[in-house]
């Protein structure tokens, strides 16, 4: 199954079709909290997202409130969270699960994807961890939340994916 049929609605609650609108574009899709220590790589996301946008490249957070409940707010919290604090643009979802048995269909998809780094595969361990995903739907990378939205090695898989 392709990331990109997977429904979803957006923060602000329209209708499943995010996912299926990216449909050939390459994603950086990032389970995101408010109260992180990792907060902070929103700036570094929202980077990532101004400097690929017009090569078909796309940042998707995603809230999670299951990690110590850092993402307790509601949309409109989250959304004035984010673009006040961090001046967010990028598309964000609903607030989801990402792990047990309420997990999304999005990450049903996405967990399988082994860890660039340690090889890790299945539920997610923590807030901002991110996958790569190509034009088609397919997962081509996944990063820990320790690897920074600018790192070499995610700018590189950006690059690839983004030539393929």
């Amino acid at each position: 199954m392709s990331v990109y049929d997977v429904e979803i609605a957006t923060l602000e609650g329209d209708a499943g079709q995010l996912m299926g609108s990216l449909a050939g574009k390459a994603a950086l899709v990032v389970n995101v909290a408010s109260k992180c220590g990792f907060t902070y790589q929103y700036e570094g996301l929202q980077r990532l997202h101004d400097k690929y946008a017009d090569r078909g490249f796309t940042v998707v957070g995603v809230p999670c409130n299951q990690f110590l409940e850092q993402e307790p707010g509601g949309a409109d919290e989250i959304r004035e969270f984010c673009t006040l604090n961090y001046g967010v643009a990028f598309p964000i979802t609903e607030k989801i699960e990402v792990n047990g048995d309420g997990r999304h269909p999005l990450f049903e998809t996405l967990t399988p994807a082994a860890d660039t780094v340690d090889g890790h595969t299945g539920d997610v361990r923590w807030n901002f961890e991110k996958w790569l995903v190509n034009g088609d739907g397919s997962v081509v990378a996944r990063f820990g939340t320790g690897v920074e939205p600018e790192d070499p090695q995610i700018l590189e898989q950006i690059e690839a994916t983004l030539s393929e």
